[in-house]
């Protein structure tokens, strides 16, 4: 591939992770316009031929080994009412943006339905590849439509929310669509008519701890980040991406069984008849939370989050990983499935 002078070769990827792996990328480039997006995309560029990943905050994401390809980091900024309605907004967001800071903007202007996904970390742009969601809230209750490049057809288009088969921690994006396209901005219709949705037990409880008279969408903000900061490390302090694991689902029978036979098991039913059960308790009731080795670990409030305590690798998170998903099959008969991308 010949150089041009935005493409950097052989570049440390420890601080583009929130694991704060030491890997490195062959190439990487930074966008900041969505007509950098087109050049670099065009049939016609300098990339054509590599391997590709798309990056946002690189916090869903385990490198267990250097990348052989071009990294291209999503910088697109930028949030624009398209609508502005008595009952409801909507907003278009650039890829780039930082979600937490995008829910604050949000509720500072009282625009309800993203309160309870605050302190989620990474970038706008990786919300509906994931459909994040936590507390009983999904970003595909509020999406409308995904503006992307097309690598296949090499123009802009527009999904509506649902063509992109938006489940439970999955989507188009990382399935039948995966490295088709690229994500531009995102369209999200948001309340102005405050409906608020504390239905999530743990939510519940931190807001009786603090004694909560009236509701309001800064109250739900600030109560969902208390419950996060004390389930969850700071990737600053101790490295992780998160849930490391997704929640199994499996079907009422199975359910059923498992129950009878572990009587404390935490499952949530669900509207098809199938029950997704609890990982971090899958997990922790194997021996893991708290277990560490070297610098891999699990951590000791949430077992559902694997740790970088320093300078573990990508391949002994995994490894770890690896173990506690044959601990949980042996003991419990349930496969986990990880969550992160692992590359």
């Amino acid at each position: 591939m010949d150089r041009i002078e935005t493409i950097r070769q052989d570049v440390s990827l420890k601080d583009y992770n929130t694991f704060g792996i030491e890997a490195r990328a062959k190439y990487f480039i930074s966008v900041r316009t969505e007509e950098e997006v087109y050049r670099l995309f065009d049939p016609g560029s300098m990339i054509r031929g590599e391997r590709l990943l798309i990056l946002g905050g690189g916090s869903n994401i385990l490198f267990t080994d250097d990348f052989d390809g071009l990294v291209v980091k999503m910088d697109l900024k930028g949030i624009q009412t398209m609508q502005d309605q008595a009952d409801y907004a909507e907003i278009k967001v650039s890829a780039g943006e930082n979600w937490d800071g995008l829910v604050q903007h949000c509720v500072q202007r009282h625009l309800g339905g993203l309160e309870n996904l605050s302190l989620i970390p990474g970038t706008v742009g990786a919300a509906p590849v994931q459909n994040i969601g936590a507390y009983g809230a999904e970003i595909r209750d509020v999406l409308i439509e995904v503006n992307c490049w097309d690598r296949w057809s090499s123009q802009v288009v527009v999904l509506p929310a649902e063509d992109c088969q938006l489940g439970y921690r999955n989507s188009i994006f990382k399935t039948s669509a995966k490295d088709r396209y690229v994500i531009l901005s995102i369209t999200l219709r948001l309340s102005k008519q405050a409906v608020f949705n504390i239905g999530y037990s743990s939510l519940e409880l931190e807001l009786e701890h603090i004694g909560v008279r009236e509701l309001s969408l800064e109250v739900i903000r600030d109560a969902v980040i208390s419950v996060r900061r004390r389930k969850l490390p700071d990737p600053a302090r101790a490295g992780n991406a998160g849930s490391f694991f997704r929640n199994p689902e499996v079907s009422g029978t199975i359910y059923d069984d498992l129950k009878l036979a572990f009587p404390g098991l935490v499952g949530y039913p669900q509207p098809d008849g199938s029950c997704k059960l609890a990982a971090g308790w899958l997990i922790e009731h194997c021996g893991w939370k708290g277990y560490r080795q070297g610098d891999a670990g699990v951590h000791p409030e949430q077992a559902l989050v694997l740790v970088n305590y320093g300078n573990a690798t990508g391949q002994e998170i995994l490894q770890l990983a690896t173990q506690i998903r044959q601990s949980v099959k042996k003991r419990f008969g349930v496969e986990l499935e990880a969550e992160v991308n692992i590359l």
